[in-house]
């Protein structure tokens, strides 16, 4: 049985993502969904780059820029809500690697969205929602009128991981005149704030329609111990207790 990965919101974080790495096989999975903010926050943004870049492109279905992927290359902090995110951004700026800046460039979707098809279902990949690609997430209770035509809607941003299903009015006497839409936003891998501080992600079987939303226990302290001190401590300390 095919089994999805799908991640978002690494932010730097090599720890959480390596123990995502031990606790799942990572070459059984069928395919790989990343939406996006692999990079910023935290210390490692060069080596989650490099550690994604071994996996095999076949796997990748999905690998969208998040807003911090576009505020970093673009040079554009002007939406950060905070001078600590906007000097948080400058200093990963100025780490980035060119060989880490080029797969940002060349290997990932810039749009910060895609459609594409899985087990014959429609799918949208979004960082943030249809309403702003990187800087406003999906909710649960919001208008969903735009995201009728899909089946599935996979989406970050938020850091904090949802599952809906919404049933939209339909033409469609088999399945009394209703549409499903999946709504799926895996968490944050490595800056939760669900109050959960372990990393987090999904698994979709596409087969059964079946999902986990999963979470792991990392070593916080040793990803913490990494963090410069041009960076404000706020960005570590969250990772404690997942706010």
């Amino acid at each position: 049985m095919s089994r999805i990965l799908i991640m978002s919101d690494i932010h730097g974080n090599l720890s959480a993502l390596n123990k995502i790495w031990k606790t799942e096989k990572i070459e059984e999975f069928e395919g790989i969904v990343l939406l996006g903010d692999l990079i910023d926050y935290g210390p490692h943004s060069n080596e989650v780059v490099e550690k994604l870049k071994n996996l095999p492109k076949h796997k990748i279905l999905v690998n969208i820029w998040g807003n911090h992927e576009k505020a970093v290359v673009d040079g554009d902090d002007s939406r950060f809500s905070s001078e600590r995110g906007k000097k948080c951004a400058a200093h990963t700026r100025k780490m980035l690697t060119t060989q880490t800046m080029q797969y940002l460039e060349n290997e990932m979707d810039k749009s910060g969205h895609m459609e594409f098809e899985l087990a014959g279902k429609k799918c949208l990949a979004v960082h943030g929602s249809a309403v702003d690609f990187f800087w406003k997430s999906i909710s649960h209770g919001e208008d969903q009128e735009t995201y009728k035509k899909y089946d599935y809607v996979f989406s970050g941003h938020s850091h904090i991981p949802h599952y809906f299903e919404h049933f939209y009015p339909a033409e469609c006497k088999e399945y009394r005149n209703r549409k499903k839409t999946v709504f799926l936003n895996p968490g944050s891998v490595g800056q939760p704030r669900n109050h959960n501080a372990n990393a987090q992600y999904a698994i979709l079987e596409p087969e059964t329609m079946s999902v986990q939303m999963k979470a792991v226990s990392y070593d916080i302290e040793h990803e913490i111990a990494a963090f410069s001190d041009e960076v404000d401590s706020f960005y570590k300390e969250r990772l404690r207790i997942g706010v």
